[in-house]
């Protein structure tokens, strides 16, 4: 028998395939990172929030319109309850092979319990959101968090033959000195890293330009101390990349405010409530949830995701400065995913 033919792929308005998909499982994070939640969070009622199932059946859909990674964040997705069967099911598409990569971005303080799991599941490399390696500035950075569990987890992850890339966020005044020294320590422990400018989402209590950092001064920082080689490697994200020839590893850096990325966007972002978000720093989006809680088939579903995609922008416009010290989106990174 024939089989039938495959849906044409999502394409948006400026000739960008979409292919990657970033989807936040829970809003709830058992960290409260100062440039992501305010400490006193008001989280969702459950009935909000997608099933597990629900989630599945949107990944599906991506992923039988071409969609060829799959990131699940939060908050944080491993504190989120039966977390890893959705892992398990969604881990059939890798094994089709209509899937190329299922992969998670994570505070590391779970890890320690799932890695080995992740891994049977079909993930094969990982993010943790590591800012510094100071213990004590890394619990007042992220408020509840313990350093030494998130090394465990680390550690546990490369165990079980997960590859480990670090994501620190710049801040001013805070890490700012701390990068030659992660530089080196990635270097020793095998990790590349990316590192990321702090974004202007959801009302977080301290002034943002008192946070940000560009990420021109890292970057001409590091440069006095390591050989940075420019290469051409891609991870599918928005980070461009060098080679630190002294250790062989890469740091990647995703810069919104100084040098937007938008040119090449090939992501689009599912909230754990179902909302489709085009672009992270924009506002307009479609709802998922509810055709799908009024019965919406496979076809009907696939619609909604491709009238959406119609409406992608072409970019995002955030700025930080002297005149624009709030949130550039009322929501926060918690519930977007990243």
């Amino acid at each position: 028998m024939a089989k039938a033919p495959m849906p044409a792929p999502l394409i948006d308005p400026f000739d960008r395939p979409i292919t990657y998909l970033r989807v936040s499982v829970t809003d709830r994070c058992d960290f409260r990172c100062v440039y992501c939640m305010s400490e006193d969070m008001t989280f969702l009622p459950k009935a909000e929030v997608l099933t597990l199932e629900e989630v599945d059946r949107v990944c599906s859909a991506f992923v039988r319109l071409g969609t060829r990674k799959l990131r699940l964040t939060g908050g944080e997705p491993l504190v989120r309850k039966n977390i890893m069967s959705l892992f398990r099911s969604l881990g059939r598409h890798i094994r089709s092979g209509a899937l190329d990569e299922l992969t998670v971005t994570t505070n590391g303080s779970q890890l320690a319990k799932h890695a080995e799991e992740l891994k049977a599941c079909g993930v094969r490399r990982i993010n943790v959101s590591v800012d510094t390696l100071d213990p004590a500035k890394f619990t007042e950075v992220t408020r509840w968090g313990k350093l030494d569990k998130v090394l465990e987890g680390m550690e546990a992850a490369k165990a079980a033959g997960l590859e480990v890339k670090i994501n620190a966020v710049a801040l001013r005044g805070v890490n700012e000195h701390e990068f030659d020294g992660m530089v080196a320590w990635c270097g020793d422990k095998g990790y590349d890293m990316t590192i990321i400018e702090v974004m202007p989402m959801g009302d977080i209590g301290p002034d943002r330009l008192e946070q940000y950092l560009p990420l021109s001064l890292v970057r001409a920082r590091l440069a006095k101390t390591w050989t940075l080689e420019e290469s051409d490697y891609r991870s599918g994200g928005p980070a461009r990349y060098v080679t630190v020839k002294e250790t062989g590893r890469k740091i990647g850096f995703i810069t919104p405010l100084t040098h937007n990325f938008c040119e090449s966007c090939n992501r689009v972002r599912l909230t754990c409530t179902g909302v489709l978000y085009m672009c992270l720093g924009q506002n307009d989006a479609a709802d998922l949830r509810t055709p799908m809680r009024e019965g919406f088939n496979d076809d009907q579903l696939d619609g909604s995701i491709r009238e959406a995609i119609t409406r992608k922008p072409k970019g995002h416009d955030f700025v930080i400065d002297r005149r624009h010290r709030g949130p550039a989106v009322p929501r926060h990174m918690s519930l977007t995913g990243g």
